[in-house]
């Protein structure tokens, strides 16, 4: 249960937002929207910023959910785990397996050089937040300066995103 009310009535202010929402979201509004919306101008730029985060970058998607998966697994997030794996992970080339290992990303094979050096900075900036240089540099030979700030992004949003979900006890979506 969320340490605090998820509304299913909106404040009149929101309806075309809310309207947006349920247009991008399959129809409906997810508990976190449900969260947000006690704070309706923070959850219209949330769901910018996700948006942006998701579907505005140069980043390829089996990329972008390697990252999210692996943010979601450090930090045990039932919630973005349960809304990704395994459907929106699969549709960008991602397996079940592949979502298995990233538990252990290091002794698996199921990955190439460069997702194991966005992993690798991805364990940094969540777990460290000051990246060593080596693991950065790794990043260089396989993508371009603005990947590397769109992948920097990426991983501060999630993390962002599972603090809140997890400091909320947002639990995840009913299926």
């Amino acid at each position: 249960m969320s340490r605090i009310s998820l509304l299913e009535e909106f404040p009149a202010e929101t309806g075309d937002f809310v309207d947006r929402i349920r247009r991008q979201r399959r129809g409906t509004v997810l508990k976190l929207y449900k969260a947000l919306l006690h704070s309706p101008p923070l959850a219209e730029s949330w769901f910018g910023h996700m948006n942006a985060v998701r579907w505005g970058t140069t980043l390829p998607g089996r990329l972008r959910e390697l990252i999210i998966i692996r943010i979601a697994t450090v930090h045990a997030a039932a919630y973005v785990l349960g809304q990704h794996v395994p459907a929106l992970a699969e549709a960008d080339g991602v397996s079940a397996a592949e979502c298995e290992a990233l538990k252990d990303w290091r002794h698996s094979a199921c990955f190439d050089e460069a997702e194991r050096a966005a992993l690798a900075y991805c364990d940094s900036v969540t777990t460290e937040v000051n990246v060593p240089a080596g693991v950065f540099e790794a990043l260089r030979p396989h993508y371009a300066e603005r990947q590397i700030v769109e992948l920097t992004v990426l991983i501060a949003t999630y993390n962002m995103h599972v603090r809140v979900i997890q400091a909320l006890e947002i639990a995840p979506e009913d299926r």
